[in-house]
């Protein structure tokens, strides 16, 4: 396919791949002012009198997500054209390229990078399946790097034309003959009903080729593949690769189970027992790093944020300083001016005023907020010194006022359970006085 000068008002700048059924063009949307991916359908596969319908579900069912899908992990999809002379869709461009190049045993990803995306992808199929989506063809194909390189930077989950929607707004007939082979779970390649636990398996099998440069099962035909994904347990992945704990590879082990009552029945199980291994030493490459993973876990598991969506809570984990500091640490200084504020996530730290201890926080607590919300004044009232090693989150003032919206409203609604808390602690002191 030549390169055309437009499709519809995006100017077209390069090409970024061809497959099958498709080619996609880098372009520029001069009214947006941004750059794009527009991916163009193949006029002749829709007319394909064999797949021809099927395609049109695909097509369709991508269109359909246009604006809908909003998550910093999800690629967003702006617009779309569906008729007989030219069909399109056009998505948020991602620059670093997909998985792919990290599923062969001599380009494989650190194991704590791999763990984080893994989580990443967790927290992003989660977004979708509450919107009543399930993806259906998860693979390394399909998760894409936001920037070049593998050790840091986000990822953004993408082509949901083979998803299945059970919203109450949309249902539609689940379609047999889509996804890779490969990655399918026992009951997609049985045509059996579908749910989230289908593309649980599936992040489960690009988790087990991520972390050993293989596929948990090798077959030279569909034939043999289905075989084995219905009948054969693979070998753990600790036996191509030493380094993996014995946590990884029981999660991806019980990713995989075949029956569906000894599965992850939830996202939230995934994500969680993630979490926990990256908290393993073994996956820390330094004692003061803090991966992503382990910053959307804590934060989801401070009271403050109990009303924070996930999009919200990534926002926040965008825009916090973390730091882990020592015992005595000084972490904001009596009478000096401060535009930011703090959660503590682990330790303890002491309020004193003129060498007097007015109180001693633990984890969960905020402090300093007083001098971001407040219009009168932004010195700090007391000292904050750690009493022990402790966790600090930072908020700079500056990053909150840049937030958006939504993020903003709930923050300042917290704020507002937490002075009335306070009001009412010191109330009940006086009153016991």
């Amino acid at each position: 396919m030549e390169q055309p000068e437009k499709i519809g008002k995006y100017e077209v700048r390069s090409r970024l791949g061809q497959g099958a059924t498709s080619t996609v063009w880098l372009a520029w949307d001069p009214f947006a002012q941004r750059e794009v991916a527009v991916k163009v359908i193949s006029p002749e596969v829709l007319h394909d009198r064999e797949r021809g319908k099927l395609y049109r579900h695909l097509l369709v069912n991508e269109a359909s997500l246009a604006g809908k899908l909003l998550h910093p992990h999800i690629v967003q999809i702006y617009d779309a054209v569906v008729d007989e002379a030219q069909s399109y869709i056009v998505m948020e461009y991602v620059a670093g390229g997909t998985l792919e190049p990290f599923c062969t045993p001599d380009n494989l990803l650190p194991l704590d990078r791999l763990v984080e995306i893994v989580f990443k992808c967790t927290r992003a199929l989660d977004y979708a399946y509450h919107l009543g989506i399930t993806h259906r063809d998860i693979k390394p194909a399909n998760i894409l790097l936001a920037a070049s390189g593998n050790l840091g930077g986000d990822i953004k989950i993408s082509d949901f034309g083979a998803a299945l929607f059970s919203s109450g707004e949309v249902t539609r007939t689940q379609v047999s003959g889509v996804g890779s082979p490969a990655y399918m779970s026992p009951q997609q390649v049985r045509e059996m009903p579908l749910n989230q636990q289908t593309d649980i398996y599936s992040l489960g099998v690009v988790m087990y080729q991520l972390l050993t440069g293989r596929l948990p099962f090798q077959a030279s035909n569909n034939y043999s593949m289905v075989y084995q994904i219905t009948h054969v347990d693979p070998p753990p992945p600790s036996d191509f690769r030493r380094e993996i704990p014995g946590n990884l590879d029981a999660v991806v082990a019980r990713a995989m189970q075949k029956d569906l009552g000894k599965r992850y029945a939830s996202w939230e199980e995934f994500s969680h027992d993630l979490a926990q291994a990256f908290r393993n030493k073994q996956l820390k490459a330094r004692e003061r790093d803090f991966a992503d993973t382990e910053k959307f876990e804590t934060l989801r598991g401070l009271p403050f944020f109990a009303e924070f969506s996930d999009v919200e809570i990534w926002e926040v984990v965008r825009f916090s300083d973390w730091d882990q500091v020592s015992p005595e640490t000084v972490i904001m200084k009596d009478g000096e001016p401060g535009d930011y504020f703090c959660f503590l996530a682990e330790g303890e730290v002491r309020i004193n005023k003129r060498g007097r201890i007015l109180g001693i926080l633990t984890p969960g607590d905020c402090f300093g907020e007083m001098a971001v919300i407040s219009k009168s004044s932004s010195s700090r009232n007391a000292d904050v010194v750690a009493q022990t090693s402790a966790k600090i989150i930072t908020i700079r003032g500056d990053a909150l006022r840049q937030a958006s919206e939504v993020c903003r409203m709930h923050f300042y609604a917290a704020f507002l359970e937490v002075l009335a808390n306070r009001l009412a602690l010191a109330n009940a002191r006086l009153a016991s006085v």
